[in-house]
């Protein structure tokens, strides 16, 4: 029996564990290893945050996932790797080995050297900390007291978090919230098109939303930001959206990385130092050719990543994977509007979040439990799937 080990339950490990409750491979054991049932879909957190959707409808639940797919779960975080002896252990003490490994897990907030970041900064990543964080103001502290709020990052994740949170403040509160959005670039959106950071800028402008660009922040206080050259914004709730970092475990486990720390990989998304080992979406990089840390590129590459495990398995050949050059972004702008951009061109409109909306809704529903209904595993009971 071969033992198929699944470090996380990200966007790029739905796709395997569908493709094995679509086509069960005989004599592969499949585990598991994630602590939520919930796994956030990205695409629709803003949203989440914003008030149009709840939690629960921005997530796949992986029960049904698990269970049509035959595999065992455990409830539990990976914390100690050991490639070279396939060996795995986890938080609640198991230790795993396999004979194929993929990971899945994303990426670590970047770390916080900023003064005061730690103590008075509330990262975007984990999500499910941030949504603790946030309901709680909206449904309390700003219901009281005209609030400043103050976004760090002039990315696409800052520019749709600060319009959510907008967005859901003036649709339930009746006082004046004042929000700023910081970029250490001078542009927004700096890595797509000079339009689209153009759009993005005039947008938040219309929103009453004060943008500060070319700016890093110099100290965060429990009232305050202040930028590099002394300015001083007020803030009672700083939230940092600043990218992704990889974490520590992959180099120290001895896996090959690249400059950043993220997990090298070739494109049959293996392990450049490991071809035991695989990785996709954010916690990877493709050595030779890396691509933004975007939910797109999991997507587009689970299907590709779900071949090759089983290819492997059966001892066939891989498929390689090669990113788009450019991908569709959809950005939320709060009140179900939304500025899109396809290299060059760029647009805005109700009428592209009606687009991102239906694509995201999609997405999730493609691995709903009625979905999964008609799969071998689907209607035996199988215990192992609440293993904690």
């Amino acid at each position: 029996m071969k033992r198929l080990l699944l470090i996380g339950g990200g966007h790029a490990h739905l796709f395997v564990l569908e493709a094995f409750a679509r086509a069960p491979l005989p004599g592969v054991e499949l585990v598991l290893v994630s602590p939520h049932q919930l796994a956030p879909y990205s695409g629709m957190m803003p949203g989440v945050i914003a008030g149009h959707y709840h939690y629960e409808q921005g997530c796949i639940d992986l029960a049904p996932l698990v269970r049509a797919a035959g595999c065992r779960w455990l409830k539990t975080l990976a914390v100690q790797f050991d490639p070279a002896n396939r060996m795995v252990v986890c938080e609640n003490g198991s230790r795993l080995d396999y004979d194929l490994l993929s990971i899945n897990t994303g990426s670590t907030p970047p770390p916080m050297t900023v003064v005061g970041v730690a103590e008075h900064a509330v990262p975007v990543k984990p999500i499910e900390s941030f949504l603790d964080r946030w309901r709680q103001l909206a449904t309390e502290v700003a219901c009281r007291r005209p609030l400043n709020i103050a976004v760090v990052g002039g990315g696409a994740a800052g520019i749709e978090v600060v319009a959510a949170m907008r967005h859901r403040l003036a649709r339930t509160t009746w006082l004046s919230h004042h929000f700023h959005l910081i970029g250490r670039q001078d542009t927004l959106l700096h890595h797509l098109a000079p339009q689209a950071g153009h759009t993005a800028a005039r947008v938040l402008r219309a929103l009453g939303i004060t943008p500060h660009l070319g700016q890093a922040v110099n100290a965060v206080a429990r009232d305050h930001v202040e930028l590099a050259d002394g300015t001083r914004i007020d803030s009672e709730f700083t939230v940092w959206a600043t990218g992704a970092a990889a974490p520590a475990w992959p180099r120290a486990a001895g896996l090959a990385v690249d400059d950043a720390g993220f997990i090298a990989i070739d494109p049959m998304l293996r392990s450049c130092s490991h071809p035991d080992v695989f990785a996709a979406g954010d916690v990877a990089s493709l050595a030779d050719r890396p691509h933004p840390k975007s939910g797109v590129y999991a997507v587009k590459g689970g299907p590709v990543l779900a071949a090759n495990l089983r290819a492997t398995l059966q001892g066939l050949a891989c498929t390689s994977w090669t990113p788009q050059t450019r991908a569709l972004a959809l950005l939320s702008t709060g009140d179900r509007h939304a500025i899109g951009v396809w290299g060059n061109w760029v647009w805005q409109g109700r009428w592209a979040w009606r687009w991102k909306d239906h694509i995201d809704r999609r997405f999730v529903g493609r691995f709903a439990a009625h979905k999964l209904a008609a799969h071998p595993h689907s209607s035996k009971e199988n215990p192992s799937c609440a293993t904690k």
